[in-house]
């Protein structure tokens, strides 16, 4: 936990959180799948919540999951769409948060070689 001035700022991480989903630019990625890993790093502060230890007054980190799949079962061509799209969605159900990063990794992209993942950051 770091301390800003009178406020105690914490990173909330959720790490790996795997799908198979059907995001892609070619109609074939859209038909066959591919596995996908989603990171999502916030920075709230988190006084308020550590002294009255209740899940009320942080993130609540199912709730981030719940935002994370719903926005992963809705195919998109690109990465960049689907990020954009799970950040504003954090943003919202939770205003208190000071920053989100939001890392989606794909897993074995057809790009004609061997290569492991591809991964935008927002």
């Amino acid at each position: 936990m770091r301390i800003f001035g009178s406020k105690k700022m914490a990173k909330i991480v959720l790490e790996g959180i795997e799908f198979y989903a059907f995001h892609g630019y070619y109609a074939q990625e859209n038909k066959i799948g591919n596995r996908f890993v989603v990171d999502v790093e916030m920075e709230a502060e988190v006084e308020a919540a550590s002294q009255a230890d209740m899940l009320s007054k942080t993130v609540n980190y199912e709730k981030v999951y719940a935002l994370v799949e719903m926005e992963m079962k809705n195919p998109s061509k690109l990465l960049e769409t689907v990020g954009f799209n799970i950040k504003s969605r954090i943003v919202e159900a939770f205003p208190q948060l000071k920053s989100v990063v939001v890392r989606i990794s794909k897993y074995n992209p057809p790009l004609g070689g061997k290569i492991l993942r591809v991964y935008v950051e927002l």
